[in-house]
């Protein structure tokens, strides 16, 4: 198969444009994906009558099902050569989602409709990450990851304003429509990505198709991930990162609303926005990575978190707080950037790269869960400024976890299926 991937794609030119379509790609799946947003409770609430109890029941448990189908997910997209028709699938169920909540909003639509929203979200990131390691070779993968972060950050953007001025001239029910328009296009960059193209073991993090004859290189038992010391340390890193961080964007926002009524939706805004286009320099970032190392790059990440809430602790000035969004950009930004290439270096040579990818989606999700509820209890109980101490702290646990834990991932060898393993460290460690 290495001989058959289309020039370019190991980092040379690229006649092919794989790297242009990758791009488009993941600027359109942004869009589909972050089109609904927030829109889908204000549309409930404000026009279809809903209440908050049942709202909220009905996104916390599809919330949880979506987690559970992170890691089953995963092995799916692991095992299967179809992962442009699974994208396109994907694609199509979440228009058809959006179509029936804005449609038909009643209860069990609804329902159906968020847990097929929730599961999705299992699918679009792992599959994409998949794909570009099957097209990518592995010393180009750090430029390549950098740039789909940077186009999705781009997509994001590009969907909020698009969702903003669309619902303020055509109302809140034309935003759905937005999800089925971007959704056939997204649909036609995914067939435009040259099936023959993809590396299906490397996709999976494999050797290339040409060693599919040896039987050292088959795919390892699911078992060896949680022998891999590499994985172990980032799950946990990500599940503890994301709990610290989860709240702080809707907590900063509550702060910034209760101190200045009556701009409670532009100041929101602005910090969604601000932190959306500070990742997005940050990510391209990323691509230096593979001449310096990925751990100057994760500890940039995780320092980001503790100073954030220590700023929002303590600053009172909107532009002030608002410019704290930058660090989200620099931090949560960098992390979710970091994160695909992190895993990829840690389980690399194991063949369950989108199962180790499902297991962290689900770790995050718990941790993200988790720490809404906490958050609320912590600003109930002693107000915002000591909650955001509260995740400093947590998130400066979080660094030092890293420093002290987290070995440098570049240029570590492949997994060997069939050696006891609780480390490999790269060359020099």
């Amino acid at each position: 198969m290495r001989d058959r991937l289309p020039p370019g794609t190991d980092g040379a030119d690229d006649p092919h444009g794989i790297g242009r379509k990758l791009d488009g790609l993941n600027f359109l799946l942004a869009d589909v994906r972050g089109g609904l947003g927030p829109y889908v409770g204000v549309f409930l609430i404000t026009q279809a009558g809903w209440d908050q109890a049942t709202l909220g029941a009905i996104l916390t448990v599809s919330g949880l099902i979506g987690i559970c189908a992170h890691a089953p997910l995963g092995a799916l997209i692991d095992a299967t050569r179809r992962k442009r028709a699974l994208l396109v699938a994907a694609t199509a169920l979440l228009a058809a989602a959006a179509v029936a909540i804005v449609t038909v909003p009643t209860a069990p639509v609804v329902f159906a409709a968020d847990v097929v929203m929730a599961v999705l979200g299992a699918i679009f990131a792992p599959v994409v990450a998949a794909l570009t390691m099957g097209l990518v070779a592995p010393a180009a993968l750090a430029a390549r990851f950098g740039r789909n972060a940077a186009f999705d950050k781009m997509g994001n953007v590009f969907i909020a304003l698009a969702a903003a001025g669309v619902g303020s001239w055509f109302g809140q029910q034309a935003v759905f429509w937005l999800v089925p328009l971007f959704g056939a296009v997204a649909v036609v960059a995914t067939l435009a990505i040259p099936g023959d193209a993809v590396d299906h073991r490397r996709a999976r993090g494999l050797g290339d198709d040409a060693q599919a004859g040896d039987p050292a290189r088959d795919p390892a038992p699911w078992g060896i991930l949680l022998r891999q010391r590499e994985f172990v340390v980032l799950a946990l890193l990500a599940a503890t990162f994301h709990f610290a961080n989860a709240p702080m964007l809707n907590m900063v926002s509550q702060k910034l609303a209760l101190a200045h009524p009556g701009r409670e939706s532009a100041l929101t805004a602005a910090a969604v926005l601000i932190a959306q286009l500070s990742t997005i320099p940050a990510a391209f970032l990323l691509a230096r990575s593979g001449a310096i190392g990925r751990k100057p790059f994760l500890l940039t990440a995780l320092a980001a978190l503790p100073l954030r809430g220590l700023l929002f602790a303590f600053a009172e000035d909107p532009a002030l707080l608002l410019a704290g969004q930058v660090l989200d950009g620099l931090g949560a930004g960098l992390f979710d950037a970091l994160l695909p290439l992190l895993l990829a270096d840690a389980v690399r040579g194991s063949g369950r790269y989108t199962t180790a990818r499902g297991v962290l989606g689900a770790v995050q999700g718990v941790g993200g869960s988790l720490s809404n509820v906490v958050s609320g209890v912590l600003i109930v109980a002693a107000g915002y400024d000591a909650a955001f101490l509260a995740l400093a702290g947590l998130g400066a646990l979080v660094l030092a976890g890293g420093w002290l834990a987290m070995p440098e991932t570049a240029g570590r060898q492949p997994l060997s299926p069939r050696a006891p393993l609780s480390r490999q460290a790269p060359p020099g460690d």
